[in-house]
Protein backbone atom coordinates (compact mmCIF):
# COMPACT_ATOMS: atom_id res chain seq x y z
CA UNK A 1 0.00 0.00 0.00
CA UNK A 2 2.74 2.39 0.96
CA UNK A 3 4.43 1.52 -2.51
CA UNK A 4 1.69 2.33 -4.00
CA UNK A 5 0.88 6.10 -2.48
CA UNK A 6 4.71 6.26 -3.48
CA UNK A 7 3.78 5.84 -7.33
CA UNK A 8 0.44 7.92 -7.53
CA UNK A 9 2.53 11.20 -5.33
CA UNK A 10 5.42 10.53 -7.86
CA UNK A 11 3.04 10.25 -11.03
CA UNK A 12 0.89 13.67 -9.44
CA UNK A 13 4.99 15.04 -9.26
CA UNK A 14 5.69 13.68 -13.02
CA UNK A 15 2.68 15.52 -14.35
CA UNK A 16 2.78 18.33 -12.41
CA UNK A 17 5.96 18.93 -13.92
CA UNK A 18 4.96 18.60 -17.66
CA UNK A 19 2.08 20.79 -17.38
CA UNK A 20 4.56 23.31 -16.03
CA UNK A 21 7.09 22.67 -18.75
CA UNK A 22 7.03 24.50 -22.02
CA UNK A 23 6.32 21.66 -24.14
CA UNK A 24 4.10 19.95 -21.63
CA UNK A 25 2.27 17.20 -24.01
CA UNK A 26 5.97 15.79 -24.72
CA UNK A 27 6.99 16.17 -20.94
CA UNK A 28 4.38 13.90 -19.91
CA UNK A 29 6.07 9.86 -18.99
CA UNK A 30 4.56 6.73 -20.08
CA UNK A 31 6.40 4.91 -17.08
CA UNK A 32 7.38 5.97 -13.44
CA UNK A 33 10.67 6.56 -12.63
CA UNK A 34 11.56 3.05 -12.03
CA UNK A 35 10.21 1.60 -15.03
CA UNK A 36 7.05 0.53 -13.98
CA UNK A 37 3.63 1.45 -15.85
CA UNK A 38 1.69 4.81 -14.80
CA UNK A 39 -1.17 3.07 -12.69
CA UNK A 40 -4.09 2.26 -15.16
CA UNK A 41 -7.81 1.01 -14.57
CA UNK A 42 -7.67 -0.66 -18.45
CA UNK A 43 -6.73 -4.52 -16.95
CA UNK A 44 -9.72 -4.55 -15.09
CA UNK A 45 -11.97 -2.78 -17.32
CA UNK A 46 -10.99 -5.46 -19.67
CA UNK A 47 -12.08 -7.97 -17.85
CA UNK A 48 -15.45 -6.25 -16.80
CA UNK A 49 -16.62 -4.75 -20.15
CA UNK A 50 -17.91 -7.98 -21.80
CA UNK A 51 -20.25 -8.34 -18.30
CA UNK A 52 -22.25 -4.74 -19.52
CA UNK A 53 -24.65 -4.74 -22.20
CA UNK A 54 -26.88 -2.57 -24.15
CA UNK A 55 -30.33 -3.34 -23.56
CA UNK A 56 -32.91 -1.59 -26.65
CA UNK A 57 -36.71 -1.99 -25.90
CA UNK A 58 -39.70 -1.76 -28.36
CA UNK A 59 -43.24 -1.19 -27.38
CA UNK A 60 -46.64 -0.05 -28.64
CA UNK A 61 -48.97 2.12 -26.55
CA UNK A 62 -51.80 3.68 -26.82
CA UNK A 63 -52.40 7.14 -27.75
CA UNK A 64 -55.21 9.23 -25.69
CA UNK A 65 -56.17 12.29 -26.62
CA UNK A 66 -59.02 14.05 -24.45
CA UNK A 67 -60.98 15.23 -27.20
CA UNK A 68 -61.38 12.28 -29.03
CA UNK A 69 -63.00 10.73 -25.82
CA UNK A 70 -65.67 12.83 -26.27
CA UNK A 71 -68.74 12.04 -28.44
CA UNK A 72 -69.82 14.91 -29.95
CA UNK A 73 -66.22 16.28 -30.84
CA UNK A 74 -66.07 12.51 -32.75
CA UNK A 75 -69.62 13.46 -34.57
CA UNK A 76 -68.94 17.12 -35.34
CA UNK A 77 -65.58 16.40 -37.10
CA UNK A 78 -66.39 13.06 -38.17
CA UNK A 79 -64.00 11.18 -36.22
CA UNK A 80 -64.06 7.35 -36.20
CA UNK A 81 -64.12 5.86 -32.92
CA UNK A 82 -60.32 4.24 -33.59
CA UNK A 83 -57.90 3.42 -31.45
CA UNK A 84 -54.33 5.00 -31.82
CA UNK A 85 -50.96 3.77 -31.11
CA UNK A 86 -47.39 4.97 -30.94
CA UNK A 87 -44.18 2.60 -31.59
CA UNK A 88 -41.66 3.84 -28.83
CA UNK A 89 -38.26 2.68 -28.32
CA UNK A 90 -35.99 2.77 -25.26
CA UNK A 91 -32.41 1.87 -24.38
CA UNK A 92 -30.68 0.74 -20.85
CA UNK A 93 -27.76 -1.08 -19.80
CA UNK A 94 -27.48 -4.74 -17.90
CA UNK A 95 -24.88 -6.85 -16.46
CA UNK A 96 -24.43 -10.48 -17.12
CA UNK A 97 -24.32 -11.97 -13.61
CA UNK A 98 -25.03 -15.83 -14.41
CA UNK A 99 -23.12 -16.43 -17.72
CA UNK A 100 -23.82 -20.03 -17.69
CA UNK A 101 -27.71 -19.76 -17.45
CA UNK A 102 -27.99 -16.36 -19.54
CA UNK A 103 -29.06 -14.16 -16.81
CA UNK A 104 -28.86 -10.14 -16.81
CA UNK A 105 -29.88 -8.43 -14.50
CA UNK A 106 -30.92 -4.74 -15.12
CA UNK A 107 -33.70 -1.57 -13.69
CA UNK A 108 -37.09 -2.54 -14.28
CA UNK A 109 -38.07 0.76 -15.92
CA UNK A 110 -35.43 -0.17 -18.17
CA UNK A 111 -37.61 -2.93 -19.44
CA UNK A 112 -41.20 -2.11 -17.85
CA UNK A 113 -44.00 -2.33 -20.82
CA UNK A 114 -41.46 -3.74 -23.32
CA UNK A 115 -43.39 -5.93 -26.02
CA UNK A 116 -39.06 -6.96 -27.48
CA UNK A 117 -36.28 -6.36 -25.74
CA UNK A 118 -32.81 -6.96 -27.51
CA UNK A 119 -29.63 -7.04 -25.98
CA UNK A 120 -26.28 -6.02 -27.66
CA UNK A 121 -23.46 -7.85 -26.32
CA UNK A 122 -19.31 -5.94 -26.39
CA UNK A 123 -18.55 -8.34 -29.19
CA UNK A 124 -21.63 -7.16 -31.40
CA UNK A 125 -23.63 -9.43 -31.40
CA UNK A 126 -27.14 -8.91 -30.96
CA UNK A 127 -29.69 -11.24 -28.84
CA UNK A 128 -33.51 -11.39 -27.92
CA UNK A 129 -33.79 -11.26 -24.28
CA UNK A 130 -37.02 -13.02 -21.76
CA UNK A 131 -38.37 -11.08 -18.97
CA UNK A 132 -38.00 -13.75 -16.41
CA UNK A 133 -39.35 -11.64 -13.54
CA UNK A 134 -39.24 -8.28 -11.87
CA UNK A 135 -39.51 -6.38 -9.01
CA UNK A 136 -40.80 -3.04 -9.04
CA UNK A 137 -40.34 -1.28 -5.40
CA UNK A 138 -36.49 -1.76 -6.09
CA UNK A 139 -36.71 -1.28 -9.44
CA UNK A 140 -35.22 -4.65 -10.39
CA UNK A 141 -35.64 -6.74 -13.29
CA UNK A 142 -34.20 -10.27 -14.21
CA UNK A 143 -33.79 -11.19 -18.32
CA UNK A 144 -32.53 -14.14 -19.75
CA UNK A 145 -30.69 -14.91 -23.16
CA UNK A 146 -29.12 -17.55 -24.66
CA UNK A 147 -26.24 -18.92 -22.67
CA UNK A 148 -23.56 -18.48 -25.42
CA UNK A 149 -20.13 -16.92 -25.40
CA UNK A 150 -21.15 -15.16 -22.33
CA UNK A 151 -18.81 -13.18 -19.69
CA UNK A 152 -20.28 -12.85 -15.96
CA UNK A 153 -19.21 -10.16 -13.62
CA UNK A 154 -18.20 -11.37 -9.71
CA UNK A 155 -20.67 -10.48 -7.26
CA UNK A 156 -18.81 -8.20 -4.44
CA UNK A 157 -20.07 -7.59 -0.86
CA UNK A 158 -21.72 -4.13 -0.73
CA UNK A 159 -21.87 -4.09 2.68
CA UNK A 160 -18.45 -3.72 3.23
CA UNK A 161 -18.37 -0.54 1.09
CA UNK A 162 -17.59 2.61 2.88
CA UNK A 163 -17.89 6.30 2.32
CA UNK A 164 -14.90 7.15 0.18
CA UNK A 165 -13.81 3.74 -1.51
CA UNK A 166 -13.28 4.13 -5.53
CA UNK A 167 -15.79 2.86 -7.65
CA UNK A 168 -16.43 2.61 -11.48
CA UNK A 169 -19.62 3.16 -13.45
CA UNK A 170 -20.32 1.52 -16.73
CA UNK A 171 -22.99 1.64 -19.15
CA UNK A 172 -24.13 2.97 -21.97
CA UNK A 173 -25.16 6.71 -21.26
CA UNK A 174 -27.18 8.87 -24.18
CA UNK A 175 -26.54 5.55 -26.68
CA UNK A 176 -22.59 5.59 -26.27
CA UNK A 177 -21.36 1.99 -25.43
CA UNK A 178 -19.01 0.37 -22.91
CA UNK A 179 -18.57 4.44 -21.40
CA UNK A 180 -16.77 3.99 -18.18
CA UNK A 181 -16.61 6.92 -15.20
CA UNK A 182 -15.02 6.73 -11.54
CA UNK A 183 -15.65 8.52 -8.79
CA UNK A 184 -15.77 7.90 -5.16
CA UNK A 185 -18.79 6.25 -2.60
CA UNK A 186 -20.01 9.20 -1.36
CA UNK A 187 -22.78 7.79 1.07
CA UNK A 188 -24.21 4.73 1.97
CA UNK A 189 -28.38 4.09 2.91
CA UNK A 190 -30.05 6.90 1.05
CA UNK A 191 -33.22 6.90 1.35
CA UNK A 192 -36.67 8.94 1.41
CA UNK A 193 -35.57 10.26 -2.10
CA UNK A 194 -38.84 9.27 -3.39
CA UNK A 195 -37.83 7.12 -6.63
CA UNK A 196 -38.86 3.80 -5.55
CA UNK A 197 -40.75 1.81 -2.58
CA UNK A 198 -37.56 0.39 -1.36
CA UNK A 199 -34.74 2.85 -1.24
CA UNK A 200 -30.93 1.80 0.07
CA UNK A 201 -28.82 3.63 -2.41
CA UNK A 202 -25.25 4.17 -2.89
CA UNK A 203 -24.81 7.59 -3.72
CA UNK A 204 -21.74 8.05 -5.64
CA UNK A 205 -20.04 11.03 -7.82
CA UNK A 206 -19.20 9.20 -10.33
CA UNK A 207 -21.15 10.31 -13.71
CA UNK A 208 -24.19 8.49 -14.10
CA UNK A 209 -26.73 9.89 -17.20
CA UNK A 210 -29.45 8.71 -19.06
CA UNK A 211 -28.99 5.13 -20.35
CA UNK A 212 -26.28 4.40 -17.86
CA UNK A 213 -29.49 2.76 -16.24
CA UNK A 214 -29.05 -1.03 -15.52
CA UNK A 215 -25.24 -0.53 -15.55
CA UNK A 216 -22.68 -1.99 -13.26
CA UNK A 217 -20.85 -0.12 -10.46
CA UNK A 218 -17.26 -1.76 -9.42
CA UNK A 219 -15.07 -1.57 -7.03
CA UNK A 220 -11.33 -1.49 -8.00
CA UNK A 221 -10.97 -5.06 -8.34
CA UNK A 222 -14.00 -5.03 -10.54
CA UNK A 223 -16.40 -7.01 -8.58
CA UNK A 224 -20.06 -5.53 -9.16
CA UNK A 225 -20.95 -3.86 -5.66
CA UNK A 226 -24.26 -1.76 -7.03
CA UNK A 227 -26.37 -1.59 -10.04
CA UNK A 228 -26.96 1.85 -11.54
CA UNK A 229 -30.55 3.12 -10.68
CA UNK A 230 -31.02 6.82 -10.91
CA UNK A 231 -29.67 10.64 -11.29
CA UNK A 232 -30.75 13.49 -9.29
CA UNK A 233 -30.31 16.22 -11.27
CA UNK A 234 -33.02 19.37 -12.36
CA UNK A 235 -31.88 19.70 -16.05
CA UNK A 236 -31.67 15.61 -16.69
CA UNK A 237 -28.19 15.29 -16.98
CA UNK A 238 -25.12 14.36 -14.39
CA UNK A 239 -24.24 16.78 -11.48
CA UNK A 240 -22.11 14.15 -9.57
CA UNK A 241 -24.67 13.06 -7.26
CA UNK A 242 -25.89 8.99 -8.88
CA UNK A 243 -27.54 6.11 -6.88
CA UNK A 244 -27.37 2.20 -7.28
CA UNK A 245 -28.47 -0.41 -5.80
CA UNK A 246 -26.39 -2.28 -3.49
CA UNK A 247 -25.33 -5.65 -4.89
CA UNK A 248 -26.34 -7.93 -2.01
CA UNK A 249 -29.59 -6.80 -2.53
CA UNK A 250 -29.95 -6.73 -6.69
CA UNK A 251 -28.13 -10.58 -5.50
CA UNK A 252 -31.10 -11.53 -2.91
CA UNK A 253 -33.64 -10.26 -5.24
CA UNK A 254 -32.06 -12.02 -8.73
CA UNK A 255 -32.23 -15.72 -6.64
CA UNK A 256 -35.65 -15.08 -5.44
CA UNK A 257 -36.97 -14.08 -9.28
CA UNK A 258 -34.69 -17.22 -10.67
CA UNK A 259 -36.41 -19.80 -7.70
CA UNK A 260 -39.87 -18.29 -7.98
CA UNK A 261 -40.43 -16.12 -10.67
CA UNK A 262 -40.98 -13.81 -8.73
CA UNK A 263 -40.08 -11.85 -5.39
CA UNK A 264 -42.25 -13.44 -2.79
CA UNK A 265 -41.55 -10.45 -0.20
CA UNK A 266 -42.94 -11.42 3.43
CA UNK A 267 -45.27 -8.85 5.82
CA UNK A 268 -44.18 -7.87 9.24
CA UNK A 269 -47.12 -6.23 9.78
CA UNK A 270 -45.11 -3.56 11.70
CA UNK A 271 -45.27 0.03 11.10
CA UNK A 272 -42.48 1.96 12.81
CA UNK A 273 -41.25 5.58 12.93
CA UNK A 274 -37.84 7.55 14.05
CA UNK A 275 -36.52 7.19 17.71
CA UNK A 276 -36.08 11.27 18.88
CA UNK A 277 -34.76 11.90 22.46
CA UNK A 278 -38.35 12.54 23.53
CA UNK A 279 -39.18 8.54 22.74
CA UNK A 280 -35.57 7.46 23.87
CA UNK A 281 -36.53 9.13 27.25
CA UNK A 282 -40.34 8.11 27.64
CA UNK A 283 -39.32 4.15 26.75
CA UNK A 284 -36.26 4.66 29.34
CA UNK A 285 -33.81 4.01 26.59
CA UNK A 286 -30.23 5.53 26.10
CA UNK A 287 -29.51 4.33 22.69
CA UNK A 288 -29.55 7.53 19.75
CA UNK A 289 -30.15 4.96 16.99
CA UNK A 290 -33.47 2.69 16.30
CA UNK A 291 -36.86 2.58 15.18
CA UNK A 292 -40.44 2.82 17.55
CA UNK A 293 -42.70 -0.17 16.84
CA UNK A 294 -45.88 2.21 17.01
CA UNK A 295 -48.36 -0.76 15.26
CA UNK A 296 -48.62 -4.83 15.39
CA UNK A 297 -50.61 -6.22 12.86
CA UNK A 298 -52.66 -9.29 14.08
CA UNK A 299 -51.75 -12.50 12.83
CA UNK A 300 -48.92 -11.14 10.94
CA UNK A 301 -45.48 -12.69 11.41
CA UNK A 302 -44.00 -10.64 13.80
CA UNK A 303 -46.79 -10.93 16.20
CA UNK A 304 -46.49 -12.06 19.24
CA UNK A 305 -42.44 -11.36 18.91
CA UNK A 306 -42.83 -7.98 18.90
CA UNK A 307 -44.62 -5.07 21.15
CA UNK A 308 -45.50 -1.75 20.69
CA UNK A 309 -43.11 0.59 22.01
CA UNK A 310 -40.46 -1.75 21.49
CA UNK A 311 -37.06 -0.19 19.96
CA UNK A 312 -35.91 -1.98 16.62
CA UNK A 313 -32.07 -1.67 16.98
CA UNK A 314 -30.75 -4.70 14.45
CA UNK A 315 -32.63 -6.71 11.54
CA UNK A 316 -30.59 -9.99 10.40
CA UNK A 317 -27.20 -8.54 11.90
CA UNK A 318 -27.41 -5.22 10.01
CA UNK A 319 -27.76 -1.97 12.54
CA UNK A 320 -30.99 -0.30 12.45
CA UNK A 321 -30.40 3.44 13.05
CA UNK A 322 -33.77 5.04 11.40
CA UNK A 323 -36.76 4.57 9.00
CA UNK A 324 -34.92 4.19 6.08
CA UNK A 325 -32.59 1.28 7.14
CA UNK A 326 -35.57 -0.32 8.16
CA UNK A 327 -37.55 -0.31 4.89
CA UNK A 328 -34.33 -1.41 3.26
CA UNK A 329 -33.93 -4.23 5.21
CA UNK A 330 -37.45 -5.04 4.84
CA UNK A 331 -36.57 -5.62 0.78
CA UNK A 332 -35.07 -8.55 1.37
CA UNK A 333 -37.23 -10.22 3.85
CA UNK A 334 -39.04 -13.16 1.84
CA UNK A 335 -41.45 -16.07 2.57
CA UNK A 336 -39.86 -18.98 4.54
CA UNK A 337 -37.10 -16.76 5.90
CA UNK A 338 -36.32 -17.08 9.58
CA UNK A 339 -35.58 -13.45 10.70
CA UNK A 340 -32.96 -12.18 13.64
CA UNK A 341 -34.77 -8.91 15.17
CA UNK A 342 -32.29 -7.06 18.17
CA UNK A 343 -34.56 -4.54 20.12
CA UNK A 344 -35.19 -2.65 23.45
CA UNK A 345 -37.88 -3.23 25.79
CA UNK A 346 -38.31 -1.44 28.69
CA UNK A 347 -34.71 -0.81 29.13
CA UNK A 348 -33.54 -4.58 28.52
CA UNK A 349 -31.94 -5.98 25.31
CA UNK A 350 -33.91 -9.04 23.67
CA UNK A 351 -33.44 -11.22 20.62
CA UNK A 352 -36.73 -12.09 18.64
CA UNK A 353 -36.90 -14.80 15.89
CA UNK A 354 -39.42 -13.73 13.14
CA UNK A 355 -40.73 -16.76 10.86
CA UNK A 356 -41.81 -14.76 7.81
CA UNK A 357 -44.97 -16.89 6.43
CA UNK A 358 -47.22 -16.10 3.54
CA UNK A 359 -49.55 -14.38 5.75
CA UNK A 360 -52.61 -12.44 3.41
CA UNK A 361 -55.70 -11.68 5.29
CA UNK A 362 -58.94 -11.91 4.45
CA UNK A 363 -58.33 -8.38 3.79
CA UNK A 364 -55.56 -6.45 1.88
CA UNK A 365 -53.87 -3.04 0.37
CA UNK A 366 -53.61 -4.05 -3.30
CA UNK A 367 -50.02 -3.07 -2.94
CA UNK A 368 -49.06 -6.14 -1.16
CA UNK A 369 -50.34 -8.30 -3.85
CA UNK A 370 -49.00 -6.50 -6.76
CA UNK A 371 -47.43 -2.86 -6.75
CA UNK A 372 -49.40 -1.83 -9.68
CA UNK A 373 -52.32 -2.53 -7.41
CA UNK A 374 -52.04 0.36 -5.11
CA UNK A 375 -54.72 2.47 -3.76
CA UNK A 376 -57.04 -0.72 -3.45
CA UNK A 377 -58.63 -2.41 -0.98
CA UNK A 378 -59.54 -6.55 -1.77
CA UNK A 379 -61.27 -8.72 -0.13
CA UNK A 380 -61.75 -12.38 0.10
CA UNK A 381 -65.14 -13.29 -1.04
CA UNK A 382 -67.81 -16.09 -0.59
CA UNK A 383 -71.29 -16.14 -2.72
CA UNK A 384 -73.05 -19.44 -2.12
CA UNK A 385 -75.49 -18.69 -4.92
CA UNK A 386 -73.65 -17.66 -8.34
CA UNK A 387 -70.06 -16.97 -8.06
CA UNK A 388 -68.51 -19.49 -5.59
CA UNK A 389 -65.65 -17.44 -4.40
CA UNK A 390 -63.31 -14.57 -5.81
CA UNK A 391 -61.72 -11.47 -4.17
CA UNK A 392 -63.95 -8.43 -3.74
CA UNK A 393 -62.47 -4.89 -4.29
CA UNK A 394 -63.73 -3.05 -1.39
CA UNK A 395 -61.91 0.27 -2.30
CA UNK A 396 -60.12 2.60 -5.22
CA UNK A 397 -58.61 5.02 -4.74
CA UNK A 398 -59.49 7.92 -8.43
CA UNK A 399 -55.37 8.49 -8.67
CA UNK A 400 -54.60 4.79 -9.21
CA UNK A 401 -53.78 2.98 -11.66
CA UNK A 402 -56.49 0.64 -11.52
CA UNK A 403 -59.15 2.88 -11.26
CA UNK A 404 -58.13 4.33 -14.72
CA UNK A 405 -57.82 0.83 -16.33
CA UNK A 406 -61.21 0.36 -15.44
CA UNK A 407 -61.52 -1.54 -11.66
CA UNK A 408 -64.15 0.09 -9.07
CA UNK A 409 -65.18 -0.87 -6.02
CA UNK A 410 -67.50 -3.84 -5.58
CA UNK A 411 -66.26 -5.63 -8.64
CA UNK A 412 -65.56 -9.28 -7.86
CA UNK A 413 -62.20 -10.56 -9.70
CA UNK A 414 -62.76 -14.52 -10.25
CA UNK A 415 -59.42 -14.74 -12.33
CA UNK A 416 -56.06 -13.14 -13.13
CA UNK A 417 -54.62 -13.55 -16.00
CA UNK A 418 -56.70 -16.70 -17.40
CA UNK A 419 -55.99 -18.42 -14.20
CA UNK A 420 -58.88 -19.08 -11.45
CA UNK A 421 -59.00 -16.78 -8.74
CA UNK A 422 -60.90 -17.98 -5.29
CA UNK A 423 -58.55 -16.14 -2.58
CA UNK A 424 -55.93 -13.32 -2.59
CA UNK A 425 -53.60 -16.32 -2.76
CA UNK A 426 -54.30 -16.61 -5.66
CA UNK A 427 -54.63 -13.56 -7.34
CA UNK A 428 -50.68 -13.38 -6.10
CA UNK A 429 -49.89 -16.26 -7.62
CA UNK A 430 -51.12 -15.88 -10.69
CA UNK A 431 -50.16 -11.89 -10.95
CA UNK A 432 -46.53 -13.41 -10.46
CA UNK A 433 -47.32 -15.34 -13.95
CA UNK A 434 -46.97 -12.08 -16.40
CA UNK A 435 -44.83 -9.22 -14.77
CA UNK A 436 -46.24 -7.12 -17.91
CA UNK A 437 -49.62 -6.78 -17.01
CA UNK A 438 -52.22 -7.89 -14.94
CA UNK A 439 -55.32 -9.33 -17.23
CA UNK A 440 -58.37 -9.23 -14.47
CA UNK A 441 -61.72 -11.17 -15.29
CA UNK A 442 -64.07 -9.09 -13.20
CA UNK A 443 -68.27 -9.47 -12.52
CA UNK A 444 -69.87 -6.18 -12.06
CA UNK A 445 -73.45 -5.84 -11.87
CA UNK A 446 -74.43 -9.30 -13.25
CA UNK A 447 -71.98 -9.04 -16.25
CA UNK A 448 -68.44 -10.42 -16.74
CA UNK A 449 -65.53 -8.24 -18.26
CA UNK A 450 -61.62 -8.03 -18.30
CA UNK A 451 -60.01 -5.13 -17.24
CA UNK A 452 -55.80 -4.80 -18.07
CA UNK A 453 -53.76 -2.93 -15.75
CA UNK A 454 -49.93 -2.42 -16.88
Amino acid sequence: MRMKLLQLATMAAWLLAALAAPSAYAAVPSALPDGQPLPSLAPMLQRVNPAVVNIATHATTAVRNPLLDDPFFRRFFNIPNRQRYRHTRSAGSGVVIDAENGYIVTNNHVVARADDIDITLSDGRVLAAELVGSDQPVDLALLQVPAEGLIEIRFGDSDALRVGDFVVAIGNPFGLNQTVTSGIVSALGRSGLGLEGFEDFIQTDASINPGNSGGALVDLSGALVGVNAALFSPAGVNVGIGFAIPANLVQAIAGEIVEHGEVRRGYLGLEVQNLDPNLAEAFDVTDKDGVVVVSVAPGGAAAGQIETGDVITRIGGRPIREIGDFHSQTAAVFIGDELKVELLRKGSRREATIIVEDDLLEEVGGERIDTRLAGTELQNFRDENELGAGVVVTEVAQASRAWAAGLRRGDVIVAANQKEVNELKDLRENIGINARQILLRIYRAGRYGYISIR
